[in-house]
């Protein structure tokens, strides 16, 4: 039960926020009547709400537990500081992130006024090859995770994206020995990422930030040391939390 349950949450997406009763039970693979059933329990509970029109979104009471996730939501509230100072400092995209699985989680991202627009959402995931995030998260994954990823299908976002497996591995080396990386239009042909990791308490890589530029209007150069700087701060951010609790 708790299964179809599940099914029935993730049959939710970007794409995808509300739903019939037909559409869902189609989504999940289950019949409308055990549908229908399932879907007046979560609904009762909080976790689905149903609008004028007969649809189901996403309630309130799975965003309150979502908040709770420590990974989330402790990292996001020691990092926003210096989140915001980068934005500030930089009127450009600022964005944390972890690693869950084979695939990036935004845990927060800052709009600079007139930053270029980015394909990323808080709460969103996306491939952990191609973004400046991701690539600081892939390169310091396990190499079960690296293996994994670079094995299988790499997908192509612009005709810069990198999608050679050899390639990729030489870029994580990079990012590994330099302590950053660079992703230059492999998301979309108008922006220029790089990310740095941000480490906890026993040195290892737990979160990625990153500054996302419009490409051609700043070195990745000279972004570098800003984005770097924010990661150590964060670090110590963390690092300070873990010793106060």
């Amino acid at each position: 039960m708790l299964t179809r349950g599940l099914a029935l949450l993730g049959a939710f997406g970007p794409a995808r926020p509300a739903m019939t009763l037909s559409q869902l039970a189609r989504h999940a693979g289950m019949p409308l009547s055990t549908a229908h059933r399932l879907l007046g329990e979560l609904v009762e509970w909080g976790a689905l709400e149903r609008d004028d029109t007969g649809s189901y979104r996403i309630g309130l009471r799975l965003w309150e537990l979502g908040a709770l996730a420590p990974r989330g939501q402790g990292l996001r509230e020691r990092a926003l500081p210096f989140l915001e100072d980068l934005s500030q400092i930089t009127r450009e995209n600022v964005q944390l992130a972890v690693r869950e699985g084979t695939e990036v989680v935004f845990v927060e991202r800052i709009g600079g006024s007139g930053a270029v627009p980015v394909l990323t959402r808080v709460g969103g995931r996306f491939a952990l090859t191609a973004t400046g995030v991701g690539l600081v998260l892939l390169a310091h994954a396990p190499t079960e995770v690296q293996e994994d990823v670079l094995g299988g299908r790499i997908e192509r976002f612009t005709e810069r994206t990198v999608t050679d497996a050899d390639e990729l591995r030489r870029m994580l080396a990079d990012v590994r020995v330099n302590g950053f990386s660079i992703s230059d239009r492999q998301v979309t042909m108008d922006a220029l990422s790089v990310g740095a990791p941000i480490q906890d308490e026993r040195g290892q890589v737990v979160a990625a930030v990153s500054l996302v530029v419009r490409h051609g209007t700043a070195s990745p150069h000279t972004l570098t040391p800003l984005v770097r700087t924010s990661a150590r701060a964060i670090t110590r951010a963390l690092a300070e939390g873990y010793r106060a609790g």
